[in-house]
Formats: C-alpha cells, sequence, structure tokens
C-alpha cells in the first residue's frame, strides 16, 4: 500500500480524486485530505505519507510553500493542478509528475506507477544506508530494518520495548508507543536481538531486560514492564529468565 494525503482546497476535487484512485489506483491508501497548506503541514507531520496529491494554488499558501515548510520532504509527490503555465514549466524541468484537473484515470495510473517505483527504490536505498552507517559505527547499537506493508523502519535496539509473535509476523512495540507488524518471526527477532540485553521469556514473548520493572509471582510468574504491559514466563523459560534478570 502506498500510503497517501490529499492536498487540495476545493472539496469537489477530493471526491473526483478519490474515486478514480478506487477505481484505477488500489494500491493507493489515503490517509487524510487537506484543504490548505497549514492543515497539510499538520497531516504530513502526523501520518509521515509516501505520496502527496498536491494543488498548487490554495488560500493561504500554495503547494510550493507548503513544501518550503517540511523541508526535507520525505514524500513523492505528484502536483496536481488547473492552469499556472508557469508552475507546469518548473515543474517538467524538475523531472516531476503533474496532472492536470479533471484528472486522467490513465495519465494518474501512470503517475502512481511511476511514483511506487520511487517509493521502492528509496526503501532500498534506505535499507544500504543503514547498512553502510552499521558497518562505519561497529561500536554503537546498530539501526535494524523493520519492513512492514507499506514502509521500512529503521530503529536501535534499546526503543524495542518487547516483541510478540503472530505466526510468520511479529508485532514490535516501540518507546514511542507505536506499534509494527513485520514480516519476521520470532525466532529471526530473537536471533538478532538477544546480544541486546532482549530476553525469550515465552514462545510468543521477547522482551527488552531495559523495561522490565517487576517479576510478579503468581500462578504463572509475569514480567511487568515500564509501559504497564504483563508478560508471561513460561515454565521452559523460567530458568533462563531468572539468570538474565541476574
Amino acid at each position: 500500500m502506498i500510503r497517501t494525503l490529499l492536498i487540495d482546497d476545493e472539496a469537489h476535487n477530493h471526491r473526483e480524486l478519490s474515486r478514480v484512485l478506487a477505481e484505477t489506483c488500489p494500491q493507493v491508501h489515503i490517509l487524510g485530505q487537506a484543504y490548505s497548506a497549514t492543515e497539510a503541514k499538520t497531516l504530513y507531520q502526523t501520518h509521515t505519507p509516501d505520496l502527496l496529491f498536491l494543488d498548487i494554488e490554495m488560500p493561504g499558501g500554495n503547494g510550493f510553500q507548503f513544501l518550503e515548510s517540511i523541508q526535507p520532504v520525505r514524500a513523492e509527490v505528484i502536483f496536481v493542478t488547473a492552469y499556472d503555465k508557469y508552475a507546469i514549466q518548473a515543474i517538467k524541468f524538475a523531472a516531476l509528475d503533474y496532472l492536470l484537473k479533471p484528472v486522467n484515470p490513465t495519465e494518474l495510473k501512470v503517475a502512481v506507477e511511476r511514483a511506487q517505483q520511487k517509493i521502492q527504490a528509496r526503501w532500498g536505498n534506505q535499507q544500504l544506508q543503514a547498512l553502510l552507517d552499521n558497518l562505519r559505527n561497529p561500536q554503537q547499537q546498530p539501526k535494524i530494518a523493520l519492513p512492514s506493508i507499506d514502509r521500512v523502519d529503521f530503529v536501535e535496539p534499546d526503543q524495542i520495548i518487547r516483541c510478540q509473535s503472530d505466526n510468520t509476523y511479529t508485532h514490535v512495540f516501540l518507546e514511542d508507543g507505536s506499534k509494527l507488524l513485520i514480516s519476521k518471526t520470532l525466532r529471526e527477532f530473537t536471533t538478532l536481538l538477544t546480544e541486546y540485553g532482549f530476553l525469550r521469556t515465552h514462545q510468543s514473548h521477547l522482551v527488552n531486560r531495559k523495561y522490565i520493572r517487576s517479576l510478579l509471582k503468581r500462578d504463572g510468574d509475569v514480567l511487568l514492564l515500564t509501559d504497564g504491559t504483563e508478560v508471561p514466563v513460561s515454565l521452559r523459560q523460567k530458568g533462563e529468565v531468572l539468570a538474565g534478570l541476574k
């Protein structure tokens, strides 16, 4: 899925673009719609989208001023405009995509496919950059690539509170309160993270020792984490967990 924001000051343009996207580009997931540059900036900072459909002429700041306000721009941009010949020439010179209103479905599909290729290439470049950073700084904690359905996040082990198995996927819970569904097994995460203080407490749970607050004695032992989560400790893993806590 391509996580997308629609930015246009007219409601009927939002409705029409949403309709055509639903019919021709099912890989596009609309996160939100903004009607001004100010509203667009707030949505952009909240959702960190992959793609922007951006009107040029808007009250309270045009599309170019909006882009200046969110530097560095980490999303692909498809401009959507009704006239502005000078702006179109500038966009062409920069080899960026634009669509004229009313939007042509065929042209829209081509622009989205081109944006998707750029997004996927950017993810690959970020993964290579993470590799080089890890090799360049061997004394520091490495950044781990966490590929989910629509993005790749890069985090240090200390930012991970715990991991929970979901068959061949794993839910990763982060220090900032966010949760990611990652296409790796819990066994893979155990291999990656054990040397960074993570304990396998159960067949479905891997916990960062840094975030353990208490060991609760009940019918079955439970770890209380700093975020209030309770994680079970299986009989099979109890000895290893106790040794790790010591």
